[in-house]
């Protein structure tokens, strides 16, 4: 009968203290929007994050910024497949003299084996010097790509800091339901502590 009681009791501790602390917006803001983003911006592709679904809110509302997302999309989608199209070559050639190294140690001949290698290494350096140049402006293409995303993220967070604040705004938190609740949590403790 007493465990009985006392689950009642706590069942309607509970269900008292859960429609008290029902959060509803006191005004209208874009971050209770995030939960149905449909645009695709340039990271929420990748991330699902509270900066890129309130950007991504933002950006439904105003060309500029849509434009821009686009722009990054476009450009970040331009740089993979030109990085694509030279790291093939340049990957197909590093394994071929990773590959010309190994079977030329398979042979026994020494002095065949020395000749091979020479002519390896002679190829591979004459290839570094035609490609020195294409790897400092892949390098180049990676620093500026690296650069632009730093700023663009900064961009993203300094756009949306505003927006989380007009959230935190329509959302105040209250403390009376949590001590309410806890009140109740103490007396049920009492009675669970006077219990024989």
């Amino acid at each position: 009968m007493k465990k009985a009681l006392l689950t009642s009791t706590f069942l309607l501790i509970i269900s008292c203290g859960e429609s008290r602390f029902e959060n509803k917006p006191t005004v209208e803001n874009i971050v209770d929007n995030t939960d149905s983003s449909i645009k695709e911006s340039f990271s929420s592709r990748y991330d699902d994050n509270m900066i890129d679904k309130i950007y991504s809110e933002l950006i439904k509302n105003d060309k500029k910024l849509s434009a821009l997302d686009d722009r990054m999309l476009k450009s970040y989608d331009h740089q993979r497949k030109i990085l694509e199209y030279y790291n093939v070559v340049l990957d197909k050639s590093e394994d071929y003299y990773r590959d010309a190294h190994y079977q030329t140690n398979g042979i026994t001949d020494s002095l065949l084996k020395h000749q091979l290698e020479n002519q390896i290494n002679m190829n591979a350096e004459k290839y570094d010097v035609k490609i020195k140049n294409i790897k400092i402006l892949i390098s180049q293409l990676t620093t500026n790509s690296e650069r632009i995303n730093n700023l663009y993220t900064a961009f993203k967070i300094r756009k949306t800091l505003p927006e989380i604040e007009k959230y935190q705004n329509a959302h105040p938190l209250k403390t009376d339901s949590l001590e309410t609740f806890i009140k109740k949590q103490n007396q049920l403790l009492n009675e669970l502590k006077n219990l024989k």
